[in-house]
């Protein structure tokens, strides 16, 4: 693929089996911390199609009466998030070229049926940091597009292991999941996909 949009970096088989499965399990015990939820569109109040948590120091949160934010403490627990794995904060050092580590990490888990609508990620401050996206689980059809919603858009397969980094030109690219791929992967006991975005929320 030689026609991605300026600054969004596609990283296939970042992270080989034993990592994918290292990863999976952090996940799990941070769930057990921090459990996924159903985020609900503002003003609306309408469910989203995915599952939802965060890990690190803030996380992005969603409901009908405040909309979108970031916030150090879940939604329906009130304690603070867990910390991000090493294992992440690894590769937000390894890719990111930013000098600060990331601030959040959401934590998305979509079903078979689930969807992610184009979308921007624009509730930060700090743009000059990517977004680093690492998929496990089954495959996803990724779409991504420019900066304004009627730019033209492109989309191609992501697969369990795979690393997007949006950054520079794409920091604010909008992009979504047009479907799942069910059963493409084994890697999760009960199939599905899970999506961990890094971000950095404020400027340093």
């Amino acid at each position: 693929m030689t026609d991605l949009p300026t600054g969004l970096r596609y990283l296939p088989d970042y992270f080989d089996r034993t990592g994918q499965q290292t990863l999976v399990e952090a996940i799990r015990n941070i769930v057990t911390e921090a459990p996924l939820f159903i985020p609900t569109m503002p003003k609306t109040g309408k469910e989203m199609s995915v599952l939802m948590t965060n890990c690190g120091p803030l996380g992005w949160v969603t409901d009908k009466e405040r909309g979108y934010r970031y916030q150090a403490m879940h939604p329906a627990t009130g304690r603070p998030w867990p910390a991000i794995p090493e294992m992440l904060l690894a590769l937000w050092r390894d890719v990111s070229d930013y000098p600060d580590p990331p601030e959040a990490c959401l934590i998305n888990f979509y079903s078979a049926s689930a969807k992610m609508g184009l979308h921007q990620d624009s509730d930060e401050s700090e743009f000059k940091a990517p977004v680093v996206s690492v998929s496990l689980g089954d495959s996803c059809l990724f779409r991504v597009g420019g900066t304004k919603r009627g730019d033209p858009t492109q989309s191609f397969r992501l697969k369990s292991g795979d690393v997007v980094v949006l950054g520079g030109e794409a920091r604010l690219a909008f992009h979504g999941v047009d479907r799942i791929y069910p059963s493409t992967s084994t890697l999760l006991k009960n199939g599905g996909r899970i999506n961990l975005t890094l971000r950095r929320v404020t400027k340093a």
